[in-house]
């Protein structure tokens, strides 16, 4: 009977950036997926045909070019270029076996139209999107963001950051509420309006962490990899055989094995894989999560950049929630052939949104429409699962669902705080290995 620290059923981004932390903790671990490909249900389809075949569509015609060619996420994110995933995979060493490429542009919809969403003095003095008195006093407000620290008193300008509410923070300011819906949901990723009267340092360090990343990267906050998604899960199987780690692929679970309500070993094909902990996501134990909202996600294949994009051959767009009548923001991420996912003048749109009716095909018209024509549409909606508990007394650890955002500023959220409940400390980020990884953005 084999031994190892740690199982980690599935191969799903967060799972596998966990195991990747793990071995370099000196752990033991054996991942089991049930299917034959990387990614479990994020994971990036090739060639296209695959695609159409998945979601039960006849084609793909000719003009969507050759097949090989398309790597289609089916939950695609973006990365901050300063975020603290994107520091993890540095540690790990996986993003050797990467390559990554910067999103062109970041857009927000007001009023039926897109504007460019400015985090620069010359985005600002630049942008339609303020008129001339806001521009003035956004400013002030990135210039006190620029500067502030939380370990220095003297830059928090007299205010108690830990009372004042973001509300409070914005009416300082003096911004009206077109430049605080703007600010809040696309340089704080904020989904919902409580985060006004809440304590304004979150969002404070958000817009902080948002701003160094658009500096550091020299022209956008967000990039993403060459290939697609599927090439992190890809990058960790491989960097396994440098570490005491396995990967098992296509292989059935048939039971997770307990004793004294502690997992003990994981049965796979009759043979017991013995194990200390447990990682998985919920689609390996329903009995042991919760139901706590749905997401629908719209695949959109087109043969054009989006409208007022400039021609962004990528670009992330947030329809805030406000300007469609919804309580939940509309997420589109945009990538094309410049990432080696799409043909030749070919751009992959996914829109997505947290479900609020009975309709959700209706629910995300205002973000279809924008980008209009479509060429081919796949309509997906899943549940949004949290485990039951905090896995402690069982030893078996649940990552949650991917929610609908286009970026990954929950679910790094997700796995530090499974890496602090799985090892019992806070995930130390190795600040001396703390460099962005190569990305190709002279085009």
């Amino acid at each position: 009977m084999e031994e190892y620290d740690i199982i980690v059923l599935g191969t799903e981004l967060k799972e596998c950036v966990l195991s990747g932390l793990l071995t370099l903790d000196g752990k033991k671990v054996l991942h089991i997926d049930v299917n034959p490909y990387y990614g479990g249900r994020s994971a990036t389809i090739c060639p296209l045909e695959q695609l159409y075949t998945k979601f039960n569509v006849p084609g793909p015609p000719k003009s969507m070019g050759r097949g090989k060619e398309w790597n289609v996420d089916l939950i695609p994110k973006f990365f901050l270029s300063n975020g603290p995933l994107v520091k993890i995979l540095v540690q790990t060493e996986v993003t050797r076996y990467m390559d990554f490429k910067m999103i062109e542009g970041i857009f927000v919809y007001k009023a039926g139209k897109l504007y460019k969403v400015p985090t620069t003095e010359a985005d600002v003095h630049a942008s339609d999107l303020l008129g001339m008195f806001d521009k003035r006093r956004f400013r002030k407000l990135l210039l006190f963001i620029e500067n502030f620290e939380e370990n220095e008193p003297r830059t928090y300008m007299e205010m108690d950051i830990e009372r004042t509410t973001m509300r409070e923070l914005f009416q300082h300011f003096d911004l009206g509420p077109d430049v605080v819906e703007f600010t809040g949901h696309t340089l704080a990723w904020h989904g919902k309006e409580s985060y006004l009267d809440e304590p304004c340092i979150d969002t404070i360090k958000r817009i902080k962490l948002y701003a160094e990343s658009r500096i550091r990267s020299n022209s956008s906050p967000y990039f993403y990899p060459i290939h697609g998604l599927g090439e992190i899960p890809q990058g960790f199987a491989r960097l396994s055989a440098r570490y005491a780690s396995a990967y098992m692929m296509n292989r059935g679970v048939e039971d997770i094995v307990m004793e004294n309500g502690k997992v003990t070993a994981v049965k796979s094909e009759g043979k017991l894989f013995r194990c200390k902990q447990l990682i998985c996501d919920p689609s390996y134990v329903p009995d042991r999560v919760k139901k706590v909202g749905s997401v629908i996600r719209v695949i959109c294949l087109l043969n054009h950049p989006v409208k007022h994009t400039h021609d962004a051959s990528s670009c992330q767009i947030i329809i805030p929630q406000n300007q469609v009548n919804r309580k939940s923001d509309i997420y589109i991420s945009v990538v094309s052939h410049n990432h080696s996912v799409a043909a030749g003048g070919m751009y992959i749109a996914t829109v997505s949104t947290a479900i609020e009716t009975n309709s959700p095909e209706k629910e995300v018209l205002p973000g279809m429409e924008l980008l209009e024509p479509i060429k081919q549409k796949f309509f997906s909606v899943h549940s949004v699962f949290a485990p039951n508990d905090d896995g402690s007394k069982s030893q078996i650890f649940v990552s949650c669902s991917y929610d609908a955002t286009s970026y990954f500023d929950n679910d790094c959220d997700d796995i530090q705080d499974m890496y602090r409940r799985i090892t019992g400390t806070e995930l130390c980020i190795d600040a001396r290995r703390d460099q962005m990884v190569d990305s190709d953005d002279d085009e």
